[in-house]
């Protein structure tokens, strides 16, 4: 495997850190054809794969809690601001993942155009968009999986259906016992993992059936909910601003904007399409259909589904973990809000499914690199995937997802995603005037404003976040700056190749 450096790289006593992957390389990359993942990916198998990260807890949980504290039925308006927002971050991704067809996502842009430093930071931080944002789904699974078998009367354990250490609660409120390990959560991970080992086109046609499940009932929640709507709860469509007993400001044009903020993490998942680039039959034409395509088809659904939900109930009323099934309650019709269950976890599944998928491509990538070791770029003898790797990974996301409280894997997830989305829109603006003759299937409009623009909202998205979680994202940083310090640096192939 060659590598060059690129001009300007020439002074490597001055740093060696900054080192980077020519494009033209990345482009020709090749490996002996029986250590190659498979091309077999084709637009529509790349837009369900990216259907299937994107709806999940977004559509079935946060659009209830943007609604009843933020913008009520104005929602409508928040999702199509969100939709705009993660609409810049994926144009610069779509620039790249056709630029560049390789596995690896943002880590692959990051080596192109800021060097292995900063490719390794965020190879390092891909872990918690992809592998903690599966373990935070598992979670999420497990909730609606053991509800959904209540109303069977099948009731389990909950010290074997909740986080380590959580409080058990009786009817009266009193502390029963506590959670021991989330079971539901680790087994579903290992079973999703196994799914993986036996190849991509089957995972994908897995997902694919599960994106139709879900997105039949979104359909179905859409066409049954439209008959019963009561425009007087769309009055006043935008709620006059209010200042609760904490001096938070709610409603008004400021709770549109920040309903945005919220709901700009349902559209999280998109870039989870790049990271299949080196397993899609013609990537140049492919990628940009797949991440545009997913993103337009999930921003429709979410307009419609939020417009409908607020006109059945009202939206003070939505503040709820499960806001579709309380609109169906509302209806009447009870028999379809276990059919919303099954949609929601069907949900789930597909984003636990790509979560875990992309996570193994950005490993395989990083390993054949030579900055983690040789195991996660193996590819199984006959299924052609890295099988011992997403074994390993699915072990540790399953035990994670056993341990761990949602809320805190979920604003993990948030700020590592965000942080990711800057670095490929920084990428984005730095390859146009570092090299501008590069041929590029895709390029990506209005530059420099929608980089700009996409680097500004997730930069004020990551300031809203809590203290703490901007600490455990430095501390995990540190942690991973130590093992490329002591591991990665000394088994780089382009730092070997460098000299």
């Amino acid at each position: 495997m060659g590598f060059n450096i690129l001009p300007g790289d020439k002074a490597l006593t001055l740093s060696r850190y900054l080192l980077k992957k020519s494009v033209s390389d990345l482009q020709v990359e090749k490996r002996p054809e029986e250590d190659c993942l498979k091309r077999s990916l084709g637009p529509v198998s790349l837009i369900s794969l990216g259907i299937g990260a994107i709806i999940g807890t977004g559509i079935f949980v946060l659009t209830g809690h943007a609604a009843a504290e933020h913008a009520g039925p104005a929602i409508v308006l928040s999702f199509v601001l969100g939709g705009i927002a993660c609409a810049f971050a994926g144009l610069c991704y779509t620039e790249f993942a056709a630029l560049i067809p390789v596995a690896g996502s943002a880590y692959t842009y990051a080596y192109a155009t800021l060097g292995e430093l900063v490719a390794w930071i965020i190879g390092w931080d891909l872990i918690i968009e992809y592998a903690i944002s599966a373990s935070t789904v598992a979670v999420g699974w497990s909730g609606y999986v053991v509800s959904f078998l209540k109303d069977f009367g099948i009731v389990l354990p909950p010290q074997l259906t909740s986080s380590l250490g959580s409080e058990i609660k009786g009817a009266g409120g009193a502390v029963l016992s506590h959670g021991v390990f989330n079971l539901p959560a680790f087994l579903v991970v290992l079973a999703l993992s196994l799914l993986l080992v036996v190849g991509v086109s089957e995972s994908a046609a897995f997902n694919g059936v599960i994106v139709i499940i879900k997105l039949t009932v979104i359909v179905a929640f859409i066409a049954i909910g439209v008959g019963h709507i009561d425009p007087a709860n769309w009055t006043p469509f935008i709620p006059a601003p209010v200042v609760d007993a904490k001096g938070e400001p709610h409603y008004g044009l400021f709770g549109i904007l920040r309903g945005a903020g919220v709901l700009f993490f349902a559209y999280i998942g998109f870039d989870a399409v790049s990271t299949a680039a080196q397993e899609a039959k013609n990537p140049q034409r492919d990628m940009p259909l797949g991440i545009l395509g997913s993103l337009f088809i999930c921003t429709i659904l979410y307009i419609l589904v939020s417009g409908i939900l607020t006109g059945i109930i009202p939206y003070t009323k939505l503040n709820v973990p499960d806001p579709i099934a309380l609109g169906v309650d509302h209806i009447g019709l009870q028999w379809f809000s276990s059919l919303v269950k099954i949609g929601a976890i069907a949900g789930l599944t597909s984003v636990m499914l790509v979560s875990l998928y992309g996570q193994t491509r950005i490993f395989y990538t990083m390993s054949l690199d030579g900055l983690i070791p040789p195991l996660f770029s193996n590819l199984h003898p006959r299924f052609k995937t890295p099988a011992v790797a997403t074994l390993l990974l699915g072990v540790f996301v399953g035990i994670v997802a056993g341990l761990a409280p949602l809320d805190l894997l979920g604003e993990l997830v948030s700020i590592g995603t965000l942080f990711a989305f800057i670095v490929v829109s920084a990428g984005v603006l730095f390859l146009r005037y570092n090299q501008p003759t590069l041929e590029r299937p895709f390029r990506c409009p209005g530059l420099p404003f929608v980089p700009i623009a996409s680097i500004l909202a997730c930069l004020a998205l990551m300031i809203g976040l809590p203290g703490d979680t901007w600490i455990r994202l430095f501390v995990w940083l540190l942690l991973g700056l130590a093992i490329y310090f002591g591991y990665g640096r000394k088994h780089s192939k382009l730092t070997g190749k460098a000299g």
